[in-house]
């Protein structure tokens, strides 16, 4: 099992610690480095290359959106995964914008970090299932979706929403990777989404999905 080398950058210390030891818990996790904003995680990268950056949204000096958005331009091949108390769609959707993987929320468990970690580095994406099922409760649409989806393509849709893999949609619905592949292409044509995180946006904005 390869290991995964990750950077925590939040800048409150008793949670980074707090955070290392879950995550050296985790059987193919490492962490190899901390930092209290973006300008400290951007002099780590320049001396240690690493796999997953988890990356705190408000912190002083350099805040995590302009911080992913220098990490992806300076170091494409990093994963970065958001993680942060703050539950807003706002926040989301700068974080997705400025290029991160994932999202997750600072009050997530072992195992869904463990989960976020592998699909990341399997070039998915995951999104926190309890955020998407907060916003999607609290957001009323601000415009109606005239988007016309069947209903095996809103199975599809809830499950990436959840935070699901292809494999793992696959397995669920009983259907080959490459059946979930045309769902998820269709999905992507009618909604105008680029990828994932995208989709997902779309999804709870024009109130696509139950959860």
């Amino acid at each position: 099992m390869e290991l995964i080398s990750v950077i925590i950058t939040d800048d409150h210390v008793i949670f980074r610690k707090g955070l290392k030891v879950i995550l050296n818990e985790i059987a193919n996790v490492k962490v190899i480095g901390e930092a209290s904003n973006g300008n400290e995680l951007l002099d780590l990268l320049k001396k240690q290359k690493v796999d997953i950056i988890l990356m705190d949204i408000k912190m002083p000096k350099m805040d995590g959106i302009e911080a992913t958005k220098k990490v992806i331009e300076k170091f494409p091949d990093t994963k970065i995964i958001a993680l942060t108390m703050h539950e807003e769609i706002g926040y989301f959707n700068k974080m997705i914008d400025a290029g991160a993987d994932g999202f997750l929320l600072k009050k997530t468990n072992k195992d869904e970090l463990e989960k976020a970690i592998n699909l990341v580095m399997d070039d998915d994406n995951y999104f926190s299932e309890e955020f998407i099922s907060s916003i999607n409760k609290r957001t009323i649409p601000k415009k109606t979706s005239h988007v016309s989806i069947s209903e095996r393509e809103k199975e599809v849709l809830e499950l990436i929403c959840k935070g699901n893999s292809n494999a793992e949609i696959s397995k669920t619905l009983g259907l080959s990777q490459r059946t979930i592949d045309g769902h998820r292409s269709r999905l992507f044509d009618k909604t105008g989404a680029k990828n994932a995180p995208n989709l997902v946006l779309f999804a709870v904005t024009n109130g696509l999905i139950k959860t």
